[in-house]
């Protein structure tokens, strides 16, 4: 996305989570503020104020809606021009994610996510997030437990809303939790969204790939390492070489 913001003004419309953390563009919506969901799904008057308000822009680029065939037909039916792209890599494409992305709107390959924090006063610590968006995508919680048991350095957990975790600290905003992750020495946790925004942080990343593919998923930089399944040793081993 910051790849094409290259006009007068430009318009970032995103989950309203990720709102906090764009940096590039004239102005950020949350996607839910502006009826887009809704669109395409019955005959409603916010469809038509929608489409009016859309016409404004010279140029709408979308990975929202590329599985809903509704609400393509809808943009297209009040006249507003879209160019719409896959949201996720399909099982022809070969290599990393961001890749994908970056190609799909000429994007030079090989980029590494970076977003810009403030980092909260440095602590001896290692942050832990042991969620992620799917169970299966989980290294087990009890092996997270055990290891934060045996390391040597203090460990502060780290939860979403609806994540289960007693001990763990929750942050509302994104953007603050960036900057509380960017003050630790170490961050590890699964493949997950939190994972790949601790590594566009900068801060030393350890994250667990479990049943996804690193080769796409992994997060991407030279402070990130990916260890496959692990046993608990492996990762104490690999988080003490990076504490140093």
């Amino acid at each position: 996305m910051q790849h094409l913001a290259v006009a007068e003004y430009n318009e970032i419309w995103v989950p309203r989570a990720a709102v906090p953390l764009i940096q590039f563009g004239e102005a950020s919506r949350a996607l839910s503020s502006t009826a887009l969901n809704v669109m395409g799904l019955g005959d409603l008057p916010s469809d038509a104020v929608l489409a009016s308000y859309l016409k404004c822009f010279d140029h709408i680029v979308s990975w929202y809606g590329a599985n809903r065939p509704e609400f393509r037909a809808a943009m297209e039916a009040v006249g507003v021009p879209c160019d719409f792209y896959p949201a996720l890599p399909g099982s022809d494409h070969s290599g990393h994610a961001t890749d994908f992305f970056a190609e799909q709107v000429g994007a030079r390959r090989g980029l590494q996510p970076r977003i810009n924090v403030i980092p909260t006063e440095p602590r001896d610590s290692i942050v832990i997030h042991p969620f992620s968006g799917s169970r299966r995508k989980n290294w087990p919680l009890d092996s997270f437990r055990e290891l934060a048991s045996t390391v040597k350095t203090a460990v502060e957990w780290c939860a979403g809303p609806e994540e289960t975790l007693g001990q763990a600290k929750r942050f509302d905003d994104l953007a603050d939790l960036s900057s509380w992750i960017a003050g630790a020495r170490l961050y590890i946790g699964n493949d997950s969204g939190i994972t790949h925004l601790a590594a566009a942080t900068g801060v030393p990343v350890l994250a667990i790939f479990v049943v996804t593919d690193p080769e796409i998923w992994a997060p991407r930089g030279d402070n990130a390492t990916v260890l496959r399944s692990p046993t608990v040793k492996q990762v104490i081993e690999e988080a003490s070489r990076l504490l140093g």
